[in-house]
């Protein structure tokens, strides 16, 4: 036999021989090349705003990711306020927030860098339908301005999220600073504030998303949505490993990748249409904010 013939015959006896004696003791030797290629760090902490736990994307992402990569996704979902204050302290790995003037001064300070847009869906006023305010089809500015001249209940989430960030903004741009006992801080996440709006048969500003995850065990309707200024996007940022060596570096790379890769994307932009009839979140990986004006 030529040299060369025997040693590929040698080669091939060898993993024939290793295979046999794995699969002899009870081994798998598809499952131990499985487990050689997973991360030596598995844990992946992501800070994020509740919304996208409440709306139950996570929960179709994250399990498609963590058998893509042998990463286990960790989630902390608070206000986006919370989100970033975790990732300016290094306790989080990645963020996927929805703060825009928020995520960039955090950027800025050095705390996270790799800032990308993920995706979008819009904020909407809901309320119960005899829409005490008759805030019903007009501007959000003009809607916050009846509420507050009507003085009926407005929940405001009161937490420092993301969306009451908008809130905040929205009361500014009206010329009103809410107060008295019409206005009342939840100091919840989305999904508990709707159902505090609903049992008072007030108003609040949710996103979208939220809103419909919720939707059948509210009386709250959709009474203002589609101006200009209840956009609302999501950025996913990475914690900076320079200024935290404990970070998880390597994972918050591969989410911030998955996220915006095509099969990421793709899974943003199908979900809620089985369920609800539409998407809830349109995907923007590869856009930025100029793209909408901002």
């Amino acid at each position: 036999m030529k040299r060369k013939n025997w040693t590929m015959f040698l080669a091939v006896l060898l993993v024939g021989v290793m295979t046999i004696t794995l699969i002899g003791c009870g081994i798998n030797p598809a499952k131990v090349s499985q487990e050689a290629a997973k991360p030596v760090v598995q844990d992946v902490i992501l800070a994020t705003t509740t919304s996208t736990q409440d709306s139950g994307l996570l929960d179709v992402l994250i399990p498609v990711f963590e058998k893509k990569t042998g990463y286990k996704v960790k989630t902390i979902a608070v206000g986006t306020g919370q989100a970033l204050a975790m990732g300016e302290k290094g306790e989080a790995d990645v963020l996927l927030v929805h703060a825009p003037d928020a995520e960039k001064k955090v950027v800025a300070g050095g705390a996270a860098i790799n800032r990308l847009m993920v995706m979008h869906n819009d904020f909407v006023m809901v309320g119960v339908a005899d829409d005490v305010a008759h805030i019903k089809g007009q501007t959000v500015i003009d809607a916050m301005a009846a509420i507050a001249k009507a003085q009926v209940p407005f929940i405001s989430r009161g937490d420092n999220s993301g969306t009451h960030k908008m809130e905040q903004k929205l009361w500014k741009l009206s010329g009103i600073s809410p107060a008295g006992a019409w206005y009342q801080e939840a100091g919840a996440g989305m999904g508990q504030t709707l159902n505090i709006a609903n049992e008072k048969k007030g108003y609040t500003l949710t996103d979208r998303a939220t809103y419909l995850a919720h939707k059948k065990n509210l009386a709250l309707e959709i009474l203002v949505e589609g101006d200009a200024k209840l956009l609302n996007i999501y950025h996913v940022m990475e914690v900076n490993p320079e200024k935290f060596d404990k970070v998880n570096n390597g994972g918050a790379k591969a989410f911030s990748t998955f996220l915006l890769s095509s099969e990421g994307q793709s899974l943003i932009s199908n979900f809620g249409k089985d369920k609800f009839g539409q998407a809830l979140f349109f995907a923007d990986g590869g856009k930025s904010e100029k793209d909408f004006g901002l």
